[in-house]
């Protein structure tokens, strides 16, 4: 029924009652639904959805229906004394309007209005992969299009969008350190906190440095409204259900949330301890850089104030850490041979993993701007430091060394958006602001020695984007954002490859300015739902890995060093549908830069090639809604890219950029509300491009990739209002096999297994 519906009042004292139901989207009644009648009573849904409030004076009387991962509904009803017909009630799954709305592109605004590819993951998607691997590496790569799977490590390496890197961000601010890519941009925050995930695909310049691939926005979940406290407390266990030895592992979470009159707030605490991680096979998977015998600490706090309705000051606060410490050590095999193990010993090194990245945010909303313009505010800090494994001998320096990476960032985020209209053509309105960012980023051994020096880099960038609504159907997007950067590097020298100095070069500091303007422009035709296509072009603006031009530099000055910016040009052509129970996407697109970074083993070393690139790829993804009990559904990406050298030849990319073909499907089942069964399958096809080299064997990163299959199964029980049970089983099936990442690198020490049947547990209570 509608929210609005109102009831006759009779002037008769007599009393009288309300009975309702409270469904999910899908018509089904939802168990368990906490039904509050304010200055009455509260009660809960019975096991079909139905509640009842008996003895009622007629008189208006405010409901509250709320339950845990869905939106809370608020509705005002007139009793009568005449008898009721059953009131229905829908809830919505928490992050999922019926109008989805997209915040990485600086302003909400509804999907169908987005002219390019756009994954969001709701609270839902989240909750569902957390019981089955609680790293966010596994949940975005088992789930998004386009984006590499997870290593089973504590970095993200081999996780490029769409074979380019992707810009990260929590709630805005930047956690990616382009000037120096160490791959732990992904894992920064546990998936507790978080509300849902936007991931905007294909260059975008509306954020700025590092956004070549796209966008992954975390969003961090939102204080609860109509309860002073509430709360959710979880507890779980893990561990390998064929070989369970040492593999015991646990999890705990406590959240509380709230509303007092003009505040609001939520704070969380999460401690994840993994166990000894072992193959299909029982062997100790003790890679470097790894997830087994790792502890992971999340502590976030968001507070809000909202002094009238057009104004709100929102600070937040998030600290991460995960490291690992583990009394097992990596035991070499040979690549496509035998896998790498482990066995009982001390690593000399500190514990690899982000000792510490705090991120601080303060903001501000005012809608009440003349011409009806509002304005978003925002000033943040990110200190990110990461931990890289020790190395007995170098390849880069001399001796043994264990490196970590440290970047300092502080920025401003101006956004005004003010909206205008054009007689009966159409409406439209013009986002734009400014944008200040100072990155300092280096690389360090931990006895002392620099790796890469100080990259200072202050960015002033105006931008301004438009969007007008052509006769209500077509949505012309168009923008511009110019780049006003620079990088101060002081006098350094070259880390010495021998002793007493040796092969060290000096170079000259000064400064590099980088100057650009990017632009986009995007179509998009929404009237019809059974075909709603769109077409764009968007460029990406990078500074990407200068530590590496700057650590690998055979000149003596600055202006002698190839340290030109990457821009990325993105070409794509895209519908969606809606045909009955069918809901189908599909993608192509064409990603290009005159000037690139791919990494490529020469003599040992990753060193970027400053060539032409030219990738391409399409993807597709389907669901299909068969009843309220069975939903179906799945996705299927392709990447290939190549370079163009010097002499015009053109190479393959190889596997850090360009991943092999990914597939993925679900089949879900919910014989009763209380009950969500699903199972998973992740695919990820073969890629062979590369020749071994003289020496018989690959070069780092060219190694060939097979196929992998594996299955994941996730499930939840309602107990009650206040109780409800988790179970997962990652590679269900037990499968032996090697993850894409220790197959394409070609390296011993990281010919790894993948994980075996895996199961975890958990028990939440809500209140």
């Amino acid at each position: 029924m509608s929210l609005n519906q109102t009831f006759a009042q009779l002037s008769s004292p007599s009393k009288s009652s309300i009975s309702g139901l409270v469904t999910d989207a899908d018509g089904k009644g939802m168990a368990f639904a906490t039904v509050k009648l304010r200055g009455y009573q509260t009660t809960s849904t019975d096991t079909a959805g139905r509640f009842h409030f008996n003895n009622l004076l007629p008189a208006k009387y405010q409901l509250t229906i709320s339950m845990v991962g869905y939106q809370t509904l608020t509705q005002e009803v007139l009793v009568s004394v005449e008898p009721l017909k059953e009131l229905v009630f829908t809830l919505q799954q928490q992050g999922e309007l019926q109008e989805v709305t997209v915040t990485a592109g600086r302003k909400p605004e509804n999907l169908k209005d987005v002219p390019s590819s756009v994954t969001i993951l709701n609270a839902r998607d989240v909750r569902e992969q957390l019981n089955v691997n609680p790293s966010v590496t596994a949940i975005l790569g088992n789930t998004v299009p386009g984006l590499g799977t997870s290593n089973n490590k504590a970095t993200n390496a081999g996780q490029t969008l769409r074979g380019r890197q992707v810009l990260v961000l929590i709630d805005g601010i930047p956690q990616s350190t382009p000037l120096m890519n160490g791959s732990r941009d992904i894992r920064t925050l546990d998936p507790a906190v978080i509300e849902r995930v936007e991931v905007i695909k294909g260059a975008t310049s509306i954020y700025g440095n590092g956004s070549a691939g796209g966008i992954i926005n975390f969003i961090t979940k939102k204080p609860a409204e109509n309860k002073t406290i509430s709360g959710t407390t979880s507890a779980g266990i893990n561990g390998n259900l064929a070989h369970p030895s040492n593999t015991l592992g646990y999890r705990f979470s406590q959240t509380l949330s709230g509303t007092l009159n003009k505040f609001s707030y939520v704070v969380n605490g999460t401690y994840n301890y993994t166990g000894v991680l072992k193959d299909a096979k029982g062997n100790v998977n003790a890679q470097p850089d790894g997830l087994g015998e790792n502890a992971l600490y999340n502590g976030f706090l968001k507070v809000a104030y909202k002094p009238n309705e057009h104004s709100q000051l929102v600070a937040s606060y998030n600290v991460f850490r995960s490291v690992q410490n583990s009394d097992y050590v990596n035991v070499v095999g040979k690549y496509g041979v035998t896998p790498s193990i482990g066995q009982k010993g001390i690593d000399p090194g500190e514990p690899a993993g982000t000792p510490y990245n705090h991120n601080a945010l303060l903001s501000y909303h005012h809608d009440a701007l003349p011409l009806a313009t509002s304005l978003d505010l925002s000033a943040y800090y990110n200190s990110f430091v990461s931990m890289n494994r020790y190395v007995a001998q170098g390849t880069a320096w001399y001796g043994p060394g264990q490196t970590k990476i440290q970047s300092f960032k502080k920025g401003i985020r101006l956004t005004l958006n003010t909206p205008w209209k054009v007689g009966n053509i159409g409406d439209g309105e013009l986002t734009y602001g400014l944008d200040l960012l100072n990155d300092r980023t280096n690389q360090v051994l931990t006895d002392g020695r620099v790796y890469i020096p100080d990259m200072n880099m202050l960015n002033l960038a105006p931008y301004a984007q438009m969007k007008f609504d052509l006769f209500s159907n077509f949505i012309l997007k168009a923008g511009i954002r110019y780049e006003n950067a620079r990088v101060k590097v002081k006098d350094f020298n070259t880390i010495a490859r021998g002793p007493n100095g040796q092969g060290s070069i000096p170079v000259t500091g000064g400064e590099i300015p980088y100057h650009a303007t990017t632009y986009n422009a995007g179509l998009r035709y929404n009237k019809y739902e059974v075909f709603n296509p769109f077409v764009s072009f968007s460029q990406g603006f990078a500074i990407n890995e200068l530590g590496r031009i700057l650590r690998s530099a055979t000149s003596n000055t600055l202006g002698s060093i190839a340290t030109d910016p990457i821009i990325t040009n993105n070409y794509e052509a895209g519908f969606s549908s809606r045909i009955g129970l069918l809901h189908l996407t599909a993608a192509y697109f064409i990603s290009t830069s005159k000037l690139g970074a791919n990494l490529v083993d020469v003599d040992g070393f990753l060193v970027p090639q400053r060539e032409p690139e030219r990738i391409k790829g399409y993807e597709i993804t389907a669901d299909v809604n068969l009843s309220p009990q069975w939903i179906l559904g799945g996705s299927y990406a392709y990447v290939e890219g190549k370079a163009e050298q010097a002499n015009g030849t053109k190479v393959y990319m190889n596997g850090l950029r360009i991943a092999p073909p990914k597939a993925t499907a679900y089949v879900s089942y919910r014989p009763v509300s209380a009950l969500d069964m699903k199972l998973f399958w992740v695919y990820t096809g073969s890629r062979d491009r590369f020749d071994p080299r003289a020496n018989g064997l690959f070069a780092n990163s060219e190694g060939e990739v097979k196929e992998v299959s594996l299955f994941n199964l996730s499930a939840s029980y309602r107990l009650n209002r206040q109780w409800s049970a988790g179970l997962g089983v990652e590679n269900l099936l037990n499968s032996s096999y090697y993850p894409v990442v220790s197959q394409y690198r070609a390296i011993d020490a990281e010919y790894v297994r993948g994980n075996g049947a895996t199961m975890s547990l958990n028990l939440s209570y809500s209140f």
